[in-house]
């Protein structure tokens, strides 16, 4: 994204992911498509694109099966596509498969695959082709999108997940899937979270990080692959 706020892309785009209204792969910065000047853009693994414009409506392109688009169809998208609803966002989160946006009051909204829960609402598992709101009634201020769960954080740090559970990716010390938000366990207060596939990261107020999930490749960083079901001092 330039200073003006015009999107570029490049790399894998067979589904439409680069934004460019093809769906070819490019070696290069190419321009998104449709002029858009964005506040902000996501995008998580290879398989679609989300951004803001500079008035908080939310565009996304690429991979829609799961209607991780939030355009009412499930059709790949080769531009920035309008997601419906007319909901402004202050920030936009793209996951595996599903995409979530926070409005500037704190509200959570997700839309797209819901197989594990991961959208916070709707009726598990299906697809939501359209946002809707998260359950709970919490006011985050910041939100995340995985492979298959999501994750907000309020005011004071307090961390919340929900959505696939079977590794412990959501830190509540259970491997239940949760369809509304629940607290990470341990007390913790962070500035930041990053949320992978099955498993997340945190980063405290006092810049200590901590992971939580699966950890068969050694992505918790706490020197063993032991999966754990809440969060572990990386390199503690």
């Amino acid at each position: 994204r330039t200073a003006a706020g015009a999107a570029y892309c490049w790399g894998s785009g067979p589904v439409g992911n680069l934004g460019d209204g093809t769906g070819i792969n490019r070696q290069a910065p190419t321009a998104v498509t449709g002029g858009h000047l964005f506040s902000a853009l996501s995008l998580f693994a290879e398989n679609h694109t989300c951004g803001l414009d500079t008035g908080g409506a939310a565009y996304c392109w690429g991979y829609n099966a799961d209607g991780e688009l939030g355009d009412g169809t499930t059709a790949d998208q080769t531009s920035p596509t309008a997601v419906l609803g007319g909901t402004t966002f202050a920030r936009i989160a793209s996951g595996g498969y599903h995409s979530c946006g926070l409005t500037g009051a704190g509200a959570a909204w997700c839309w797209g695959d819901n197989n594990a829960w991961q959208l916070g609402w709707g009726i598990p598992p299906g697809d939501e082709l359209v946002p809707g709101a998260v359950q709970g009634g919490f006011t985050f201020s910041a939100l995340f999108a995985g492979g298959s769960q999501s994750c907000g954080l309020v005011a004071g740090g307090a961390a919340y997940c929900w959505g696939l559970n079977d590794d412990g990716a959501l830190g509540d010390g259970t491997t239940t899937w949760r369809l509304t938000p629940t607290a990470v366990t341990g007390g913790l207060q962070f500035s930041q979270l990053a949320v992978g596939f099955r498993f997340s990261c945190g980063r405290t107020l006092s810049d200590a990080v901590y992971c939580w999930g699966n950890n068969s490749s050694g992505q918790l960083g706490d020197g063993t692959n032991t999966t754990r079901l809440g969060p572990v001092l990386v390199g503690g």
